[in-house]
């Protein structure tokens, strides 16, 4: 009797070698279609050490039970490269609309949920089964219930793959709802490995089914080209809110990569209190401090307690970065703010009575840095200061924003690094595993 796996649940399974150390994760399956109506699968896409995923062919797989797989130990860490001839089963089946024919000859049109494998008499893995939910017909008002509470309706049933057309080829727009939920456990920054692996239109259809905040945060995660090719598919009214959602800096760095009339065009449509702060970074040449800069650190008067200083770092909405310090100024507090009189740590926060102003304990000794200064001297005082965050003025010393170490980070290393980083450390191995 044959084995059957299901993707979904064979997805995030640990990876382990035969001694018992953990390889990795598995992230996805890939398949091959030819003629035999079943899909031949070849292998696993394996997310192993550095967040690098590697393909590891289903022929050093010697087992799939019990919550886990268990290799030969013989792992090529090289990073995995799609071929024209394969496809992923989460990143690319999963979602996709098919027709389905019944046992008396009726079709009915629907959506594939999941997938299951079976090794055959030779002891290779083919797909032979798909779990379809059928597509009801629904008003404007539950089509939008669905997608708050991303509760899909629908009738659900299990299927010979050879009853099932339209696997192969999917040209309408594909949703992506599945794909997001097989992949929720994974943080954004993981999340932008895998939507950036993804073809052009998958990539457009995933940017449309996540919120403006998660795309948001997952835009400043991608490469350049990426960020621009998926703002480019939105509607401009969208790709509007997700920049007014974006840091600052991130947000106006996007928009100095897009064709002058395409970024006014987002900036008209933005709210005018969104749009100011990234129509005054774009002003500033990018290798300088303003061009570096965030408009939106913690700010707060001297009179403020310890204990409002706390409640604004420990928002949710604020980097760890920002929430690194808060910078102390005189009235106005809305960047360009009155005098810059100096920053109170978070650590200082912590060991402060709360009823204590920050006026008596904010450390006037770390020098801003003035809004033209270049790169290098950005650099030298943060290290010099051993600072996360560092404030900047303009020539009234009043505060305009502040750089941190991510963003001069950013811009020191070479302009592909998100791409490069899946080739740094090919050398390395780790126990069990043997490139």
């Amino acid at each position: 009797m044959s084995t059957r796996v299901f993707v979904a649940r064979l997805v995030g399974l640990t990876v382990f070698d035969p001694l018992g150390d953990r390889v990795g994760r598995v992230r996805d399956v890939v398949v091959v279609f030819g003629k035999n109506p079943s899909p031949r699968v070849i292998g696993l896409v394996v997310e192993v050490v550095q967040r690098r995923r590697v393909f590891l062919p289903l022929t050093r797989v010697t087992s799939i039970d019990a919550g886990k797989v268990i290799t030969t130990g013989l792992v090529n860490m090289r990073r995995f490269e799609q071929r024209h001839n394969e496809t992923l089963v989460c990143a690319e089946l999963f979602d996709r609309q098919v027709t389905v024919r019944e046992p008396d000859g009726e079709t009915f049109t629907g959506t594939v949920e999941d997938m299951a494998m079976e090794q055959n008499q030779r002891r290779d893995w083919d797909m032979t089964k798909v779990f379809v939910r059928a597509q009801e017909q629904s008003s404007g008002a539950s089509r939008a219930m669905h997608r708050l509470t991303r509760r899909r309706t629908g009738s659900t049933s299990l299927h010979d793959i050879r009853d099932v057309y339209g696997l192969n080829r999917q040209h309408t727009e594909q949703s992506a709802e599945r794909l997001l939920e097989t992949y929720d456990d994974l943080r954004v920054e993981d999340l932008a490995e895998v939507i950036h692996d993804l073809t052009p239109k998958r990539r457009a259809e995933v940017a449309r089914a996540l919120d403006d905040g998660t795309l948001a945060d997952l835009l400043e995660e991608l490469p350049e080209d990426d960020q621009v090719e998926i703002i480019a598919a939105l509607d401009t009214e969208r790709a509007a809110d997700v920049l007014e959602a974006m840091e600052p800096d991130d947000a106006a760095d996007l928009l100095g990569d897009l064709p002058p009339e395409t970024a006014e065009d987002l900036l008209q449509r933005m709210e005018p209190a969104d749009a100011a702060p990234l129509r005054r970074l774009l002003t500033y040449d990018e290798n300088t401090a303003g061009g570096l800069m965030t408009t939106e650190p913690a700010i707060l008067g001297p009179e403020a307690t310890i204990a409002e200083a706390l409640a604004v770092v420990r928002r949710e909405e604020v980097a760890p970065a920002l929430a690194s310090a808060v910078f102390v100024v005189r009235p106005p507090l809305e960047v360009p703010t009155g005098r810059f009189l100096g920053m109170v740590h978070t650590q200082r926060l912590l060991r402060e009575p709360p009823h204590t102003s920050l006026g008596n304990v904010v450390d006037s000794t770390v020098d801003p840095v003035n809004v033209d200064a270049p790169l290098g001297e950005v650099t030298r005082t943060l290290a010099q200061y051993n600072l996360v965050s560092l404030p900047v003025v303009d020539d009234d010393g009043r505060l305009l924003g502040a750089v941190t170490v991510d963003d001069v980070l950013d811009h020191i290393l070479p302009e592909d690094w998100r791409e490069e980083r899946h080739d740094f450390r090919q050398d390395k191995t780790f126990p069990g595993v043997t490139q």
